[in-house]
């Protein structure tokens, strides 16, 4: 709708359906040309790890897009880009971060799919959950014209956790810098994804250079067609060769591709400075955008299974079937890094806040809950996406391993722990405790969170139910797909991995 004076009038009830419109429909579709992209590696990938790791992520986002259930547990922190006509008139009550936080809450919300909330109010304090993943993260900014345009994502907290920001000496290298920074991230971003990099204005600016520019469209080999013109693509193409040679590879596994692209974006700065960010995107990549004219809401297209490669994921021929109801220690001695294991029997769960409880009932000499019993137990780190219809559970992939590391000689040593689930690798700490008590340390697949779920059988809280979707529950499992990280020996395999690749050398450019 349009005022006499061609202003266009941008309703309250447009922003909200829309904001929550796109936060559904990219809760289980990832936009086509980043699914297009991963099929590609998987194409070209020599690393059986790594392939099949690929081939779990990619089978999944066609179950979540068919199902239309998310792709990822972590259904993400919600960001907004707006860019505002000063041509626009409004037909609201609320503020512009009011309109968006309502769309946010009747997304996550919503009863026919409903998402994970993740946000915790007061950080610094009893980091309560909101309940709604409100408040979003919200940019504004004025610009000519009578639209407002909207470029929302859902960014996984496993990946935001990565983003970085320096300061270098403007004679410095950018590139040497990034490639050292992503060499020490390692696997706890859940490559493969985007890599953006921001350069110039101040730190903050810096900083949402990379933010929004990991919202632009993948286009790396139609640059690796057309050849250099500017500063920004020399970045981008020797970025992109360089890390993916440094052989990390799907899910830290090792392997050909540990990015997709590499986003640069640049602002005018001071001659004394050189701000850099870095910012990666997780295998969950979600966001859309969309213009808002007057003319109603936002409409999104329903996915087209054609743009999501058909494969149907079944284990390795090689995969070792464990009865985790007769499993014992001199058994799983026998497990090295790397092998593939389908797991059956009865595993708990527990994130960092259950982690942190735990540890200060021990500290303060309490007993834990009752019926809550570690000794010989595995632990899955995941926060699961509540279930509906006849769904036992949500969407239930891993979460990062690293961040349990400082409870791992507790739960290895004193609580009896047998093993663990996650994501991503394990720490110095966590490997020696690991070795110390001859326990072991599994990967399952980040981006698989729908394939993951379909191996659970049963679900029950057993304990802290208070946290919501970190409290503890027992998960009954049939051929749950994971990797052996670490052995009861500490050999690793986010080390051996990338390091038999690293050497390596082979062709970048896109197979048809």
């Amino acid at each position: 709708m349009s005022t006499a004076s061609g202003r266009a009038v941008i309703r309250q009830a447009d922003v909200i359906a829309s904001v929550a419109g796109a936060l559904q429909h990219m809760s289980y579709a990832h936009p086509p040309d980043f699914v297009r992209a991963l099929g590609r590696a998987w194409a070209r990938e020599d690393s059986p790890l790594a392939r099949d790791a690929i081939a779990q992520i990619l089978a999944s986002a066609r179950l979540s897009v068919e199902h239309h259930r998310p792709i990822c547990q972590d259904t993400g922190i919600v960001v907004v880009f707006a860019k505002v006509g000063t041509g626009v008139e409004w037909d609201a009550e609320l503020t512009l971060q009011e309109m968006v936080d309502e769309g946010v809450r009747r997304a996550y919300g919503d009863p026919a799919n409903p998402l994970r909330p993740s946000i915790v109010a007061d950080p610094l304090g009893s980091r309560a959950n909101t309940r709604d993943n409100t408040p979003a993260v919200l940019h504004v900014e004025l610009v000519a014209g009578n639209v407002v345009t909207l470029h929302i994502a859902a960014k996984g907290g496993g990946s935001e956790n990565k983003a970085r920001f320096t300061v270098l000496n403007p004679s410095d290298d950018v590139a040497e810098w990034v490639v050292r920074e992503m060499a020490r991230l390692g696997a706890g971003w859940c490559p493969p994804g985007i890599l953006a990099v921001g350069v110039g204005g101040t730190a903050e600016k810096a900083m949402l250079l990379a933010k929004e520019a990991l919202l632009d469209p993948i286009d790396i080999d139609e640059l690796q067609l057309r050849g250099i013109v500017t500063a920004d693509e020399r970045l981008r193409l020797t970025l992109y060769e360089r890390l993916n040679a440094l052989g990390i590879g799907a899910q830290g596994l090792g392997g050909r591709t540990t990015v997709l692209d590499v986003k640069v974006r640049t602002y005018p700065t001071h001659a004394a400075s050189m701000p850099v960010a870095l910012i990666p995107n997780c295998g969950a990549t979600r966001h859309h955008h969309f213009v808002l004219d007057g003319s109603g809401p936002a409409v999104f297209a329903p996915p087209n299974l054609a743009d999501w490669p058909d494969i149907q994921w079944t284990p390795a021929p090689g995969a070792k079937r464990i009865d985790l109801g007769t499993l014992t220690r001199a058994d799983m001695q026998t497990w090295r890094a790397g092998d593939r294991l389908l797991l059956s029997g009865t595993v708990l769960t527990a994130r960092d806040a259950a982690h942190k409880r735990i540890a200060d009932l021990v500290a303060t000499g309490q007993e834990l809950p009752p019926g809550l019993d570690f000794r010989n137990r595995f632990v899955y780190y995941v926060g699961p996406v509540d279930p509906i219809g006849s769904e036992v559970v949500g969407p239930a992939g891993p979460t990062t391993a690293t961040r349990m590391d400082k409870f791992s000689d507790l739960m290895f040593g004193r609580l009896g722990l047998a093993g663990a689930i996650g994501k991503a690798e394990r720490g110095p700490t966590a490997i020696e405790a690991i070795r110390a008590h001859r326990g072991v340390s599994l990967i399952a697949v980040g981006g698989a969170a729908y394939l993951v779920s379909r191996a659970i059988r049963s679900s029950r809280v057993i304990a802290f139910p208070d946290l919501g979707m970190e409290a503890i529950r027992e998960f009954v499992v049939d051929e749950m797909p994971v990797v052996v990280a670490v052995d009861s020996r500490g050999e690793n395999i986010h080390d051996l991995g990338p390091r038999a690749w690293r050497s390596r050398t082979w062709s970048l450019k896109a197979v048809d």
